[in-house]
């Protein structure tokens, strides 16, 4: 492969890049990352290979910290823009997600849209693996501090195992470097690696973490042992069901049943000692908490508050990458991507689908219940009263309490903010932003969310409810894996190698227990099929807005399940007044999702490389 284009990116920016980020990562992990120093003058001891290993993380963090932005392409979350990269704040990590197109999140067409991310993804094993060589010829020198400067080896090797984790879900098989690239011609011609063997080295990098790591991460943010699990029990879950389901587009790759089983039950254990050995629980122990009224928003569920920086050190978050908050130049934008122009004049930059809400679950029945209707109140004069219409808040009565803490709808209300000061509660009403309504007595000014929704509904979750921070001042801990995941991926390793297994059952009814909704009844857990649609219903409420439906939809090969086969109508998205919004898919070719389940290798790079094959979709 001629990665002389993507290493000028990878090496230049990446190994010179501890200079422009060591004003960052002060803040970020209360350690200063180092300039590339000859090894005679730096690596000198642990100081040296801990400051070292800030660097890396402070250069890896951006690549996962704003993966929200995949749920746009999925069928739950709309994804409008991305956050822009001209702001007085730090954000490199955009770059990471614009490709091509600046941030392409739409359901269908993404495939070629990210370039910068493979570039970049290299440039993260790149400092992985710096670190990595420069402390290995540390362990000879200094006897005395094996222990920790293995230590210091087992996080790189993590986070190494994490980048290419994320290389071969989206390309596949991907060139494996596991040395330090100083030199462009070192790698001017190296071909693709095929991904198992890729796979097997992300297995070797996390087998030698959770044997060195400590049970505990030494500081915040650092890696551990039940982290380590967790993501090796990942790793072979995809592996599993990519053996099961198959990934045709990738054409190199030769599915088996055998290998899917394999990794099934492989993962399951990794889980299952996650769960069961390190004395974690569920944020506030997975209770719902309390929940207001329709309408009124002083008192919010426990799932809500799970998605603060105030929930930074609950040990939910095995994996999370925490922001520097203000003054750090290494803050999040959640809220301004989240959040609306009453919440410090935020963008409404992510929006959920009309379809989210007829996922979530009656509490009393603990079922879905029959879809809403979607009505025009200029045609219809009772379409904001009618039983089950979108527009009636009486139809989002006594349902999952996720709902509440996760989503806003019709006359439901957010406590504004703008120049660091709490102002009031705005309502949410759909065609009235910035309008005037009477509730119960009292004239409210509702949402303004310029053109941020064209489904009807906004987003509560990560969105803060209190002031003092700006839209891009934000230190939340974005999750990558946390424990209510791994509950998940448990329940769905262990059915797909064994069928339904009772403490399975009892895991996602924990999950289910914090949307205070019953106990699966025993129909949902009467086969592997019926468990397994019990398992992605929680999936999908859980999770939403985090990142991993994407993965989700293309490891299970369910694009077609949702949107239709190829050459069929498609799917068109409505808003809560029964408009006709967006058409997914229509008339769409079969090589149209084939293009959506393996993403594009970038030309420039095979333009330079004839040993850099391309995945066939894009031939």
């Amino acid at each position: 492969m001629d990665m002389k284009n993507l290493y000028r990116v990878a090496v230049c920016f990446f190994i010179a890049a501890p200079v422009f980020f060591a004003s960052c990562v002060k803040d970020l992990l209360d350690q200063q990352a180092t300039t590339e120093l000859d090894a005679k003058v730096f690596w000198q001891n642990e100081a040296d290979a801990t400051s070292g290993l800030m660097g890396m993380y402070a250069n890896i963090k951006p690549l996962f910290n704003k993966d929200y932005f995949y749920d746009g392409m999925g069928e739950y979350v709309r994804t409008r823009s991305i956050s822009s990269l001209s702001s007085g704040t730090f954000t490199a990590g955009l770059a990471y997600y614009t490709g091509n197109t600046n941030g392409h999140y739409n359901p269908h067409g993404y495939g070629s849209a990210f370039d910068n991310m493979y570039r970049f993804l290299f440039g993260g094993v790149n400092r992985a693996n710096y670190v990595i060589d420069n402390v290995n010829q540390m362990l000879p020198r200094y006897p005395g501090s094996v222990e920790n400067l293995e230590i210091i080896i087992a996080e790189a090797r993590m986070m190494r195992a994490l980048v290419y984790f994320r290389l071969i879900s989206m390309w596949g098989d991907v060139p494996y470097l596991d040395e330090t690239i100083t030199d462009n011609a070192q790698v001017a011609e190296i071909a693709r690696t095929p991904i198992e063997e890729v796979k097997n080295r992300i297995l070797a990098d996390l087998d030698y973490a959770i044997e060195k790591l400590p049970v505990a991460a030494v500081q915040p943010d650092r890696m551990s042992r039940p982290a380590a699990l967790a993501l090796r029990g990942k790793v072979n879950l995809f592996w599993g069901s990519w053996n099961k389901h198959g990934w045709p587009e990738l054409d190199t790759f030769e599915p088996s049943s055998a290998k899917a089983d394999e990794a099934f039950r492989a993962a399951a254990v990794d889980f299952k000692r996650v769960i069961s050995e390190f004395g974690l629980a569920l944020f506030r122990n997975g209770a719902p908490g309390e929940t207001d009224a329709l309408g009124k928003a002083d008192k919010l569920p426990n799932y809500y508050y799970l998605f603060l920086p105030s929930a930074n050190n609950a040990n939910e978050n095995l994996i999370g990458f925490t922001h520097g908050g203000i003054g750090s130049g290494l803050s999040e934008k959640m809220m301004r991507d989240f959040g609306n122009r009453d919440t410090e004049n935020s963008e409404v930059n992510i929006s959920p689908s009309y379809w989210i809400a007829d996922r979530y679950q009656s509490t009393i029945t603990g079922d879905f219940l029959p879809a809403m209707e979607r009505l025009n109140p200029n045609n219809v004069p009772d379409a904001r009263t009618r039983v089950n219409s979108a527009l009636n808040p009486q139809s989002y009565a006594n349902r999952d309490y996720r709902m509440k803490a996760t989503i806003l709808w019709e006359y439901e209300v957010m406590q504004g903010m703008t120049a660091l000061q709490s102002t009031r509660f705005f309502p949410m009403v759909y065609q009235n932003q910035g309008g005037v309504v009477n509730i119960g007595g009292q004239q409210f000014t509702t949402i303004r969310y310029n053109s941020g929704t064209n489904s009807g509904l906004l987003f509560r979750k990560f969105v803060r409810n209190y002031p003092g921070q700006g839209r891009e001042e934000g230190n939340y801990t974005w999750p990558v894996i946390r424990l209510a995941d791994v509950y998940l991926m448990y329940a769905e390793a262990s059915n797909e190698a064994f069928g339904p297994q009772a403490d399975a059952v009892d895991l996602v009814n924990k999950i289910r227990a914090r949307g205070n909704l019953p106990a699966l009844k025993p129909e949902k857990y009467a086969s592997s099929s019926s468990f397994f649609d019990a398992i992605e219903q929680e999936r999908i409420i859980e999770l939403i807005g985090e990142g991993h439906r994407f993965f989700d939809i293309r490891r299970w090969r369910k694009i077609e399940a949702f949107w239709g086969q190829p050459y069929g109508p498609g799917r068109t998205t409505t808003n809560s007044w029964g408009n006709s919004v967006t058409t997914y898919f229509q008339n769409a070719s079969e090589r149209v999702y084939q293009q959506c389940y393996i993403l594009r290798i970038p030309e420039s790079e095979r333009d330079r490389n004839p040993k850099l094959t391309q995945n066939w979709p894009f031939l």
